[in-house]
Order: C-alpha cells, then structure tokens, then sequence
C-alpha cells in the first residue's frame, strides 16, 4: 500500500505544511489503525481516501497524531494533488465526502483551488489568561471553529513564544472545536506580498503549532476580506522555518482556498490496514 508525503500550501519544496496521504482503499479500515497510523507518521494530518463507483469522487478522512479532525484543509490539498499528480487521476473536478460535508477541489494554473465552508468570527470578551498564555495581549478576539486572536502588527504574530500548555485550556467555552486551538493574525507589514499574517498553536488537537492550516482560513477570509473591502486576499502562515501561503477568495458562505503542493516522500506501508 502506498502513502505519499506532500507539502501543501508551500511556495517549493520543505515549505507549506506536510500531510501523508494514504491510495484510496476498497473500504474504511478499523479507525484505532487509522489513528495509529497518524501517530505513526507523526505529521498534523494523515489522510485516508476512501473508493467510490465514481472515480472523480471520494471518501476523505483526516487524523492528526491523537485525533480524528471534522475539518482540514492543506491534508485535503494535498490528497488532491496525490490523485492529480502521483495517480494520474483525469477528471476536471474531484469531490471528497468528509464529515464536513461534500469538498471540491480542481486544478488552478500550478496549483489547486478548494471549495471550503466559510467559518465566520465573531466578538467576544478576551478569555482571562490568553494574553498571558500568547505572551502578548491581543486587542481583540473573536471566535468560530477556533479562537482567533488579533495582534497590533505583524512582528507581534511572529515573534509569539506561547505556553502551549496554559493555551491548551483557553478557548473551550468559545470556540466550536474546543480549547487549546488559538490562530493569531494581523495585517501584513507594508510591502509584503500578503496581506495577512497568521501562525496557528493546537495543542488541543495534539499539534504544538501547524505550519499551514487551511480550515483557519475559512475563519480569517471572511473577517479580513470584509474589514479590508476585497474579496480576493492573499495570506502567509509564518510557522518559523517554513511559512506556508495560499489565496483566499471570500464568497459569502464559501470560502475558495488556492495553493500549491510538491511531493516529498513516496513509500510503502508494509503493515496493511486493520478492517473496521
């Protein structure tokens, strides 16, 4: 059985954020094996693709090294650009049935375009202890799937050092996705070729801090393209080492999310999956 490892929404090579994607199986294997596996790989996302009759159309799960997640965006890249480019998959659009809902994605010039649900923020008081947590005092928060807290500048966002474990406890009571999962944004410095700047801390999903994370974007797109008067942006997640970057469209209830990905790794599992 064959797995690739990708780097999705990267500008080349060791950039964006690394998913394994696992060839599409006849049928879902035991879920303990699939966790397994994700730990195994030690990656923020595992994916596993599921065949259907339809050879455009797929089953699509993804499991970080201690959770099955209900959303991911840069692992749904990157299966993409495995069925695109490692399996030769002809089709003009592919769909993935997740626990989302059904996810397109299509070739964009490079790159690849997904059709996401839009996740809009909204207000709320800044939850006592984040400041400390982040190392820095946001001017305000805003929560959807995740927390999102807004620094004053971009140097603010990238020079964060956060208590991983004192964020893990923040946020539950906001958020949807529950606590110790904190983006960090704020608008480029002048110049730039993006327009915002983000990292992502998740320890409660067991990801200390995601390189690129395409299901944050669906929160951050509709803020900043309202606050900004452009439907179109572009935005750099400034993990350090690596920085990952994509361009999100804003449509109202969907979000458009584009980038690239490169293959890295082509393997072979020697253990085969447990049946669930």
């Amino acid at each position: 059985m064959r797995q690739w490892t990708i780097d999705a929404f990267a500008s080349g090579p060791f950039k964006g954020n690394p998913a394994c994607v696992v060839e599409p199986l006849d049928a879902w294997p035991d879920t303990g094996w699939m966790q397994t596996l994700a730990a195994e790989n030690n990656q923020a996302e595992t994916a596993f693709l599921l065949k259907t009759d339809d050879p455009a159309r797929f089953g699509l799960r993804w499991f970080t090294p201690t959770v099955e997640v209900p959303l991911c965006g840069h692992a749904t890249l990157a299966s993409a650009h495995a069925l695109f480019s490692e399996m030769n998959v002809e089709a003009p659009l592919l769909t993935f049935e997740t626990l989302a809902g059904p996810l397109t994605v299509r070739r964009d010039g490079d790159g690849l375009e997904m059709d996401f649900p839009a996740d809009p923020p909204r207000p709320v008081e800044i939850p006592a202890g984040l400041a400390e947590a982040l190392g820095a005092a946001p001017g305000e928060t805003l929560a959807a799937g995740y927390l999102l807290a807004v620094m004053a500048d971009e140097a603010t966002v990238r020079g964060l050092a956060p208590d991983l474990a004192a964020l893990n406890k923040i946020g539950g009571e906001l958020a949807s996705g529950g606590p110790g999962q904190v983006i960090v944004a704020a608008l480029a410095d002048a110049g730039r070729p993006y327009d915002v700047v983000s990292r992502f801390f998740a320890p409660g999903c067991g990801i200390p801090e995601d390189p690129t994370t395409g299901s944050a974007h669906c929160i951050l797109a509709p803020l900043f393209s309202d606050r900004l008067g452009r439907r179109i942006l572009r935005y750099h997640q400034a993990y350090p080492g690596r920085g990952g970057d994509l361009e999100c469209e804003n449509r109202g209830a969907r979000v458009l999310l584009r980038g690239r990905g490169f293959t890295m790794v082509d393997s072979r599992l020697r253990a085969g999956p447990a049946l669930g």
